[in-house]
């Protein structure tokens, strides 16, 4: 049994904004920018929430923003802290 390495996030990133380019048909998209940051964030906080079992403390360090950072975004998304 071999071992694999896991493809790198740009690389992932950088696959699916091709795929996202090729699906549009040539058609121009609209805020990519804040579509892409949503589709990135939430689930980043979502999961960094979970692993740090709802410590916001630890969630903001481990995210490397300040806890009124995170407790704004956490809104933003209605996440809340479990």
């Amino acid at each position: 049994m071999t071992e694999t390495s896991p493809i790198p996030f740009r690389e992932m990133i950088t696959k699916a904004l091709d795929q996202y380019f090729k699906d549009l048909n040539g058609e121009t998209p609209v805020d990519l920018y804040e579509m892409v940051l949503v589709e990135v964030e939430k689930p980043l906080l979502e999961i960094v929430l979970r692993e740090s079992k709802g410590n916001l403390s630890l969630a903001a360090k481990t995210l490397g923003i300040n806890r009124g950072t995170l407790r704004t975004r956490l809104q933003k998304y209605g996440l809340k802290n479990k």
